[in-house]
């Protein structure tokens, strides 16, 4: 992203602006991604699945409805109280201290506050009506200015050097390219085109869509309360966020 900005102009970051610019930072760069991948090293992969992208969505709804006054209709409660009876299911194993992983609830508060962090940068991409672009490569550029002094400060490189190519290659990709990238400009076009609330049903495919491909990719087959959790937490996304409400009104005019 750094030649995009280099022909935008640092002065003003883009158009961004580097007060504006610096908040995108914070809740979309080094601090949420650490907050996701430490709660890995305490809890499942089905925990961090289902309840950092169902914080975010759900934070935005609620924001929508009691902030925004946006009016609730009865079958989006009824999502709302599924995606709540999801949430609740997954997180009674680390509640009761599971013995396969008794911190889970040290993991499930990082993902917790992870979605936090995201509700604040949805909200601030509408608000501010940022360009994708630009607010992708302010979040680049300010996170990269913030961790590599302190990769070459605490001589972390040499531990990257040991790493296979072919393993060094796939996280570049997959993280550096994909997730801080191609991903990022995807999500703030679509906010800036359907806004917050729409945009935030996309969070809802990855705890199923994370739960099947984490069977065959890290062989973590979820126990299977978390697995019903997870998909009645789908369910609920999905229906609080009325993908079934063309279906109910085609219902209602042949009827």
């Amino acid at each position: 992203m750094l030649p995009w900005m280099l022909r935008a102009g640092f002065r003003d970051l883009g158009g961004v602006g580097w007060m504006r610019g610096t908040l995108l930072a914070i809740f979309a760069g080094p601090i949420f991604v650490l907050l996701g991948t430490s709660g890995f090293l305490f809890a499942p992969l089905s925990h961090g699945a289902v309840i950092q992208p169902s914080t975010a969505t759900l934070v935005t709804m609620l924001l929508g409805w009691f902030v925004l006054k946006e009016q609730v209709s009865l079958i989006r409660a009824i999502g709302t109280i599924l995606l709540i009876s999801g949430l609740a299911i997954v997180a009674s194993r680390s509640v009761g201290g599971a013995v396969d992983h008794p911190l889970a609830w040290i993991g499930d508060s990082l993902f917790f506050l992870g979605g936090l962090f995201w509700v604040g940068f949805t909200l601030c991409l509408r608000r501010w009506s940022v360009n994708a672009v630009a607010a992708t490569a302010s979040v680049s550029i300010l996170s990269a200015a913030a961790v590599v002094p302190l990769f070459v400060l605490l001589q972390d490189f040499g531990r990257l050097a040991v790493l296979p190519t072919q393993d060094l290659l796939a996280q570049l990709c997959a993280q550096g390219l994909g997730a801080g990238v191609l991903a990022l400009i995807a999500y703030a076009k679509a906010v800036q085109l359907l806004g917050a609330a729409r945009a935030a049903l996309f969070p809802a495919v990855v705890p199923v869509s994370t739960l099947l491909v984490g069977i065959p990719v890290t062989g973590e087959i979820p126990a299977l309360p978390e697995a019903i959790g997870a998909l009645l937490a789908s369910l609920g996304l999905a229906v609080a966020l009325g993908v079934l409400d063309p279906i109910l009104s085609s219902r209602k005019q042949k009827s």
